[in-house]
């Protein structure tokens, strides 16, 4: 773990209008987690092991505070609480480690009421999200239909048999459902033909997971792509999303490990994001394999910012 310098990240403008409850900002309101009332917790996971280990494009450890930037300045209601839970830190080559300690740190957070948004890093940071909310009903001894809902152009399921990296957390997820005796709820949106291999395809078959290609994500199929996801969430009881920004067209997010010749454009993930808040479902919420290396003017960093804003508001 790793606390963040308050000083040096969460600044930004301060509007100095007469109706000052209209016109503050996330920097202005956030504070380190500890005790108060139930808000939204930020949760930095810095690694990008994974991807070094999917030999993909590294860099995507720097993400955390960079993202933190990119939202200082997103409006906010100062009645509304905010919380910086600080980062988990992938030491060397341990991302076992990393991903209980995320998994710790994500359980904790939940049970004090939080909404945590855990800020990637590669796509590994999927595993330990998605085991902190797992750990959370296991406390409680509940066992609840968790649905995950991914946006991202991989379907991050291969085999995990030389380790986990950022191509295999949704595998290891169905691992663990399997020996926990849990059912695996998958909806993958955005999927490239040509970025997953046809043994890819297969396995989200056995699966059962439920997926839509970025070729068939067009406006013109947005009402067909949201009643896909609609039947999807009627079948789970919560809700977990996971945003790959390399599922947005490469003109959008150039600063990720992959880029995607064509993607899926914010037009078309934001109204299916208000999908699943509207479900009153979601519980928790993740953005992975943000680059700071290859971002272009923090075009990416602000595309993600955005995707934030319209999952917390």
């Amino acid at each position: 773990m790793s606390e963040v310098d308050f000083n040096e990240i969460w600044t930004g403008r301060v509007d100095s209008e007469e109706e000052a409850a209209l016109a503050t900002r996330l920097h202005q309101v956030i504070s380190p987690l500890g005790e108060g009332p139930a808000g939204v917790a930020l949760v930095g996971f810095c690694s990008d092991e994974g991807v070094r280990r999917n030999k993909g494009r590294v860099g995507a450890r720097q993400a955390p505070d960079q993202l933190r930037r990119a939202i200082a300045n997103l409006p906010w209601s100062p009645e509304r609480a905010a919380y910086d839970a600080g980062n988990v830190v992938c030491e060397g080559e341990q991302l076992e480690a990393a991903h209980l300690a995320l998994a710790n740190l994500v359980q904790d957070c939940l049970s004090d009421g939080h909404f945590p948004v855990v800020l990637g890093g590669g796509h590994e940071v999927a595993f330990g999200t998605w085991l902190g909310l797992a750990q959370h009903f296991e406390r409680r001894s509940e066992q609840p239909r968790i649905g995950i809902v991914n946006f991202d152009a991989h379907f991050d399921l291969r085999l995990d048999s030389n380790g986990a990296s950022s191509g295999t957390p949704f595998y290891q997820i169905s691992q663990r459902c399997s020996e926990k005796g849990y059912d695996f709820r998958y909806c993958c949106l955005g999927v490239s033909e040509i970025s997953n291999t046809p043994a890819l395809f297969r396995r989200a078959g056995e699966l059962g997971v439920s997926y839509r290609k970025d070729a068939d994500m067009g406006v013109i199929q947005l009402d067909d792509t949201r009643a896909q996801l609609e039947r999807f969430i009627d079948d789970c009881d919560v809700l977990y999303l996971t945003i790959d920004l390399d599922v947005l067209p490469a003109s959008v997010a150039p600063g990720v490990s992959a880029p995607a010749p064509r993607g899926v454009g914010l037009e078309i993930l934001e109204p299916l994001i208000a999908v699943i808040r509207r479900s009153g479902k979601l519980k928790i919420a993740d953005i992975a394999e943000y680059n700071p290396t290859f971002d272009i003017d923090n075009w990416t960093a602000r595309a993600a910012a955005r995707l934030i804003h319209f999952i917390v508001k």
